[in-house]
């Protein structure tokens, strides 16, 4: 967990750099997804399930990468391979940063595990891991359906709760 950290301190403390940002230009309304995978073949699969969900993509090589990317923007998916540049999935430091991210910003992101060893759709291993949706990798053709469907089923669990937090800090 200390290498985590420093991977983490290391990258907050770096100064602005217009390079580290995953978009020049999106679209009004547009999604963004930050993908997260190792392995090529699977990358690709997930990419072209994300772009026909209608996500704007963009890939992240490290975890160093994808903490850059995360730094300047704040996606509405992030899609993390359980084994994504780390040899224990336990100790996966994109999961760890996006776990100690403040409510406020992390509520915001839509977190998909994806790993072999567990079930698609599982609450607890979800629950447990701190991301809102898990995925098998054998289910990586339906992502975008699976991701579309825990996406809304996200956006109605907390309706209620954005709409009154809105209503509080007076954002209409």
């Amino acid at each position: 967990m200390s290498d985590d950290k420093t991977v983490i301190d290391e990258i907050t403390s770096q100064a602005y750099d217009a390079a580290d940002k995953p978009f020049d230009f999106i679209e009004e309304g547009r999604q963004t997804a930050l993908l997260c995978e190792p392995d090529g073949s699977l990358r690709s699969q997930t990419k072209e399930q994300l772009e026909k969900a209608d996500y704007m993509v963009t890939e992240a090589g490290s975890a160093q990468e994808a903490l850059k990317r995360m730094r300047y923007h704040t996606f509405d998916v992030v899609v993390v391979n359980e084994d994504f540049d780390c040899s224990d999935p336990e100790e996966n430091v994109v999961l760890s940063y996006l776990a100690e991210l403040n409510m406020q910003v992390r509520r915001k992101i839509f977190v998909a595990l994806v790993g072999s060893r567990f079930r698609t759709l599982d609450d607890m291993t979800a629950f447990n891991r701190s991301v809102n949706i898990t995925i098998n990798i054998d289910n990586i053709g339906d992502m975008g359906t699976i991701i579309k469907r825990g996406v809304a089923d996200n956006k109605a669990f907390y309706h209620v709760f954005r709409e009154t937090m809105a209503q509080v800090a007076g954002i209409s």
